[in-house]
């Protein structure tokens, strides 16, 4: 089902604010549990114990409730991208990007030709098992969300040239970036409206970890987070 990609995609396009969360259980009840109330979910391949099984597992099931999850990846990995992207996640979310080549090779994976260079099959649910004609499916293939993670305090290319570089959301990682800058509140803040204020010059959804306002594309905890505030709370 593309519906969740598609009505992700129509959000970030029209400027709405998204509230997702991190998933880090290997549990679908999670998944829909999200799905009920949030409008995205991000399957976190980086911070976590899950497995690479685990994580087509999530994804697929956001896919078949119509529900967006993306999977973020401290790598890329083409073949894994791919193997996500068959599952059905709604997007990728990259970490620690320095560069623009790093975000056209992203960009690269996750897109068939003349765009990029991913490898086609129809052996998967969202090709309905080889059932959709193979012209059809790629044409009608919703590009999957692309979002970047800036999260240091320098880059290895200009922001204008890494935002240039195809990603749809430029997400800040002010978890990382707060380590990278010494827990120096005052860095953090100018490093934060610097970021903020090149996303919006070159026309790129912002998104961050946090509770931000300028963050369209927001993330504000994890599964594992809220379920140790809710134990807490007795």
């Amino acid at each position: 089902m593309a519906e969740g990609l598609s009505s992700l995609r129509a959000a970030l396009s029209g400027a709405q604010r998204v509230h997702g969360t991190f998933i880090k259980l290997p549990s679908v009840e999670v998944v829909e549990i999200a799905a009920a109330t949030l409008d995205f979910a991000v399957v976190d391949l980086e911070h976590s114990q899950l497995s690479e099984a685990d994580a087509l597992r999530l994804v697929h099931h956001g896919w078949a409730l119509g529900f967006p999850v993306l999977a973020r990846l401290h790598a890329n990995d083409g073949g894994l991208v791919n193997r996500l992207l068959e599952a059905g996640a709604a997007g990728i979310q990259l970490s620690s990007v320095r560069s623009s080549a790093e975000v056209s090779a992203l960009r690269d994976a996750c897109l068939y030709a003349p765009d990029g260079s991913r490898s086609v099959s129809l052996a998967h649910s969202v090709a309905r098992f080889g059932a959709t004609p193979l012209a059809d499916y790629v044409r009608a293939s919703t590009p999957p969300v692309l979002v970047i993670q800036l999260e240091t305090a320098d880059t290895d290319d200009p922001l204008d040239e890494i935002l240039a570089a195809g990603a749809d959301v430029a997400f800040i990682g002010v978890t990382d970036l707060t380590v990278d800058l010494g827990f120096d509140s005052a860095r953090v803040k100018a490093r934060v409206d610097e970021l903020a204020a090149a996303a919006s010059q070159a026309g790129v959804v912002l998104g961050g970890f946090g509770t931000d306002e300028r963050f369209a594309y927001a993330i504000e905890s994890s599964d594992l987070a809220l379920l140790r505030s809710a134990y807490a709370r007795g």
